[in-house]
């Protein structure tokens, strides 16, 4: 009986110490994979790495995570010269394949989803227009200025936001946005300003981790939500 508890006491440290190991070691690597994807992604804002799965020693060892998960929050990057800004971003990496010195890897699928606030859509439109709520899902308020004949006039119209395949037919999308009218609507010239100031196209895949692509969108009082989703999705150091 004697012997049985001193078994049982050593079990229960042994298995204190290694949890503690345990958590050390995922807390470690965690904080240097979010070092290794803010550096990847040229972050001016902040990344968050939360990997899942218990014992994580075993994981690491074998190379293969059951799931990690990331937070970014100030995503900034320049596409077609543009300069625009995911307020935040949150993915989940499935099955992740660790790369031979643990700074990177490979999921074989991922989901999440990305906010677009309206200061940074505004930001993002570079042609003077204010955007806000629209007043309904998948709706924005685009107000601009324009001169008619020596006048500055502001318009503020509802405009539809949507998720287009872009143009060069490489499978990336763009963020459209479209005036469902104008004031004026037939007056020769006026609603070619008008449109000129409050239409637009922003491509975001290039702010991306590669292989994860925006799949659907909405509108909401938050701003714009993204869905995002992938297969052989790349982790910083890959």
């Amino acid at each position: 009986m004697r012997i049985l508890r001193v078994v049982l006491i050593v079990g229960v440290v042994l298995g204190v110490l290694f949890t503690g190991v345990d958590r050390w070691a995922v807390s470690y690597a965690e904080n240097r994979l979010a070092e290794r994807i803010q550096s990847r992604q040229g972050l001016a804002g902040s990344a968050e790495v939360d990997i899942r799965g218990f014992p994580f020693l075993t994981q690491a060892l074998s190379h293969d995570l059951e799931r990690v998960d990331l937070r970014l929050r100030g995503v900034e990057f320049t596409a077609e010269g543009r300069r625009t800004r995911l307020s935040e971003l949150y993915a989940s990496f499935h099955e992740v394949k660790l790369n031979g010195d643990y700074t990177g890897g490979r999921a074989r699928r991922a989901e999440g989803t990305g906010l677009i606030t309206y200061a940074d859509l505004t930001a993002a439109s570079q042609s003077g227009a204010t955007l806000s709520y629209g007043g309904a899902p998948g709706k924005v308020k685009v107000t601009a200025a324009i001169d008619v004949l020596g006048r500055t006039l502001t318009h503020s119209v509802v405009s539809t936001v949507t998720l287009e395949d872009a143009a060069d037919g490489k499978g990336g999308k763009i963020v459209r946005v479209r005036a469902d009218s104008v004031p004026g609507d037939g007056v020769p010239g006026v609603e070619k300003l008008i449109r000129r100031k409050t239409d637009f196209d922003r491509s975001l895949d290039t702010g991306l981790p590669t292989g994860l692509r925006l799949s659907a969108l909405t509108a909401d009082e938050a701003g714009v939500h993204l869905t995002l989703d992938g297969t052989d999705v790349v982790l910083a150091g890959s």
